[in-house]
């Protein structure tokens, strides 16, 4: 599996005291990829941009 530089990711300020109980995300040309925190080797899952902003809008709703 590929990796990203750990220079690309970023989570939430809301994250929490310590930052590990959140998702990070890498913005890329035309994806984000989302990782889990706690795991960063874990792997990453790899969405369109326009699948990314519709989880979003549907998680705010």
């Amino acid at each position: 599996m590929a990796q990203l530089p750990e220079s690309a990711w970023r989570k939430s300020s809301h994250s929490g005291e310590g930052g590990n109980e959140c998702v990070e995300v890498a913005s890329l040309d035309a994806v984000v990829a989302v990782r889990d925190s706690k795991d960063p080797r874990g792997g990453f899952l790899v969405l369109p941009k326009a699948g990314w902003a519709a989880f979003l809008d549907s998680a705010v709703k």
